[in-house]
Formats: C-alpha cells, structure tokens, sequence
C-alpha cells in the first residue's frame, strides 16, 4: 500500500508544484482569477501532500520528499521552463488531475479490498474529492459561454 501512496505523493508533489508554475506565469485577460484560484488549489495541494505523506509513515513506510525522487516516480508530464498560453496551463492541468484521480479510485478500491478503512478515507474523502472540486474549477475557464447583454426596458412595460 505504501508503494501506492508514494506514487500518489510523487503526483500530488507534482500537481502542487504546477499550480504554483501556474500561478507565477499565468498572464491575459483572466489573469486575476487564475492567479488568486492556482494560489488557492496549490494551498489544497499542499495540504494533501502532507496527508499523504503522514499517512505513509503511519503504515510504517518511508515517504518520498524530495524533488529529485518525485521527478523520478512521477506519472505527470514535465512541463517546459518557458510560459505557457492560458488554454494550455489549463489543459495541463486538468490532464495532472486525471492522472491523479484515476490513481486514486484504483488505490481507494485496493484499501478497501484489503480492510484498509483510514487509507479509502483518506484517499476518497480528501485526495479524491478536492481533485474533482479543482477540476470543475478549472474546466470552467475553458467552457466557451456567450455573454449575454442587457436589453433596455421596453416602453411600454410599467
């Protein structure tokens, strides 16, 4: 089971680190909102880092911490040092959490199989649960939605 968090950890350790990236590098029209909300799912992120890793020692693992060994074990994508456009930082994203929420129905299904009740817990109630939220999140920057205008009162309306 520890080999399992540890991957999850390496992903989490990841996503958090790309928020950040994000955060720093994000620029346009909507630059505000996607500052202050990649700001708020790397806070999220790191306390989930945490989780994980605690709940590894708790099993009697050793939890991976640092970047050279999560660059290592990592399933997500390296992105690149430049900036990237809004659309794609978004993409990348989404693509980061359905790596992670994938791993995390397989670890959840494999924690319950084995009686593992902290472990489902942990992983549904908190990993599983705040990827999803921060995917609806982000999936709504990308939801091409007219703007609707205000039609003036009509004259005879009272």
């Amino acid at each position: 089971m520890t080999a399992q968090l540890n991957q999850l950890l390496a992903d989490t350790m990841t996503l958090r680190d790309l928020y950040k990236k994000s955060h720093w590098q994000v620029a346009g029209p909507t630059f505000y909102q996607l500052h202050l909300l990649f700001d708020k799912h790397y806070d999220e992120q790191v306390k989930l880092v945490d989780s994980i890793a605690e709940r590894i020692q708790l099993l009697g693992g050793v939890s991976i911490a640092m970047a050279a060994d999560v660059a290592e074990t990592t399933k997500i994508e390296r992105p690149p040092r430049g900036r990237e456009e809004v659309p794609v930082q978004l993409s990348r994203l989404l693509e980061a959490h359905q790596v992670i929420i994938g791993e995390s129905r397989k670890l959840a299904r494999r924690a319950s199989e084995l009686g593992d009740d902290g472990t489902n817990d942990l992983v549904v109630s908190e990993v599983l649960r705040a990827n999803e939220l921060q995917v609806w999140f982000l999936s709504e920057h990308l939801v091409d939605v007219p703007l609707i205008e205000a039609k003036p009162a009509s004259a005879g309306a009272a």
